[in-house]
Parts: structure tokens; C-alpha cells; sequence
């Protein structure tokens, strides 16, 4: 049985990220206070993950050109775009190597931006080695992102845009999953604000994520790669046309990232696929210990 389940494990390891090969050059590796941060180049592609498994990557950019989105799901995070295509102030909590500050910086160049990373050492390895430079407008601050909410709440700041990114070497800090954190989010949008959330399309806590989501903001669009990314506006979802005007309006700013918006546009679905019975997460049942939320 145990030489079953040592083949098994190297299976799942071999087979969750095929394009990550076996030949990467190891950059930069650091043990920070909250995790291991390894920095790798593969050809023209830079990146850093959260763990020493070849096959998890926190953050991914291409040298040869920058622009260009290496994921998925940041060009589905930039969809919220369309919901709301030119906001003034946005706050992302969850730097890694500041791909998608970036992109905002280029996309929307006078929006102020607060972008909140936990961890000081992460900020420190975006800017030596992904060139992240924030902008003139973009302040970059080293705290915990609901502490940052709350903080934000208490002082009655308001934004356009919320992206959440944050992850650390396994899935989403679970205070940062219930529905007290998702009201306090609430809380400090504008009347017309839009939330980002990138989360797994296959995690055991994706009933629960969207019945917690579907609480605190009704109707949301649900992006589904391998990555799921939710889409909503706190006033309530935009109309197909309206979804499509936005696209051909950004469609010379984001041509850059990579992102078609025929392909983009495909994903929003609002359909409930999760049971009416999920339980929402709070603060005093977030148990993502036990629903381990493991990537497909």
C-alpha cells in the first residue's frame, strides 16, 4: 500500500504542471519569515513560487516581452475591466513579482494604486528581479491585507477596484476567505465599485467560496479555467452589450497583455453550480485546514 501511494504522489507531482520542465536555472532562493521564495528562469520566462516543487508558481514573467500576461488568470483578473473600464483608485492585495500592478500601471496610468504585500522579503525580490517599479501613483505597503482593509474601512476610503491575489504556499489565508472579510472588502468600495477575486476552479472549498461570495454581494461572474476568478460590481452585473462595449473600448490598452477579448468575454457565466446548502465561511468556521484546497 505505502509503494502504491509513493507512485501515486509522483504521478500528481509529474503531471500538475507540465510546463514547468526540469531544466530551469535557480536565480535566487530565500527563506523569509513566512515562507520560501525561489526565483527560476526557464528561456525568457522568470518566475517565483512559494515552495521548493518545481510545480507551483506564485508569479511568472515573460523577458522578452513584458507586457505579455504569462497567465491566465491575471488576464481574467483584468477582465474586471469590463466591468468598470476606467477606475480612479484600486487597491490589490498580494504582490508577487508585480506582474499584475504592473499591467495596471501600464493600463490605467492615472489611477492611484495601493498594492498590499505581507511580506516585505516578496517586495524586495519583485523589485531585484522582476523589475517592478512602482509608478509615481502607486504606493506599496508591507502588511497583512485585511489589517490593510480594516484600516481602510475605519478611515472611510473608498475604491473603484479590489483585486485579491493573496496566496501563500497553499491556498488563500483563510481569513481572508470568510464573509466578515468579504463585507469588510464591501465596505470600502465606491457605489459602483468592482471586486477581482482569484481563486482554484477545483479546490474542495469551492462551494463554500461561492456561497460566501453570493452572501455578502448576490450575482457574480464566475471565470473557470484551471484557475476561477470572480467578477462583480457592487451595484449589481453589467449586461452582455454593455460587457462588450467596455472590451472594444479597452481593446487598444490590453492589446499588449495578450488578452483576446472574444476569449475573454466566453468565460463570464453566472450560472450557480455549487448546492444551496454550502455553507458560508466566517471567522468562526473557516476550516480550510481540513478542506485542504490543494490546485488541480
Amino acid at each position: 500500500m505505502r509503494s502504491r501511494s509513493v507512485l501515486l504522489l509522483a504521478a500528481l507531482l509529474a503531471c500538475a504542471s507540465p510546463r514547468v520542465s526540469r531544466a530551469e536555472d535557480i536565480l535566487h532562493t530565500e527563506r523569509s519569515l513566512y515562507r520560501q521564495i525561489v526565483v527560476y528562469q526557464e528561456g525568457s520566462v522568470r518566475c517565483m513560487r512559494f515552495t521548493r516543487l518545481a510545480s507551483a508558481r506564485q508569479s511568472c514573467v515573460d523577458l522578452a516581452d513584458r507586457p505579455r500576461l504569462v497567465f491566465e488568470y491575471l488576464r481574467m483578473m483584468i477582465g474586471a475591466l469590463y466591468l468598470a473600464p476606467a477606475p480612479q483608485s484600486v487597491l490589490v492585495i498580494g504582490l508577487g513579482g508585480g506582474t499584475l500592478v504592473d499591467a495596471l500601471q501600464r493600463t490605467l496610468p492615472d489611477a492611484a494604486i495601493d498594492a498590499v504585500e505581507l511580506d516585505p522579503a516578496v517586495v524586495r525580490v519583485a523589485k531585484a528581479y522582476f523589475d517592478f517599479q512602482p509608478g509615481p501613483r502607486t504606493h506599496v505597503h508591507e502588511e497583512d491585507g485585511r489589517v490593510f482593509v480594516k484600516r481602510a474601512l475605519r478611515a472611510g476610503r473608498r475604491y473603484d477596484l479590489v483585486m485579491l491575489d493573496a496566496y501563500d504556499h497553499e491556498y488563500i489565508p483563510e481569513h481572508m476567505l470568510t464573509r466578515e472579510f468579504l463585507e469588510e472588502v464591501k465596505g470600502i468600495l465606491a457605489p459602483h465599485g468592482v471586486v477581482a477575486a482569484n481563486t482554484f476552479s477545483g479546490s474542495r472549498l469551492y462551494d463554500h467560496e461561492s456561497a460566501t461570495y453570493a452572501a455578502v454581494f448576490g450575482r457574480f461572474f464566475n471565470l473557470k479555467r484551471s484557475n476561477r476568478v470572480i467578477l462583480l460590481r457592487k451595484d449589481g452585473l453589467p449586461d452582455t452589450q454593455t460587457l462588450r462595449a467596455n472590451a472594444d473600448t479597452l481593446r487598444p490598452k490590453l492589446g499588449p497583455t495578450g488578452i483576446d477579448p472574444a476569449w475573454l468575454l466566453s468565460l463570464f457565466d453566472t450560472r450557480v453550480d455549487w448546492p444551496p446548502d454550502a455553507r458560508v465561511l466566517t471567522d468562526r468556521y473557516s476550516p480550510s485546514n481540513l478542506l485542504n484546497a490543494s490546485p488541480p
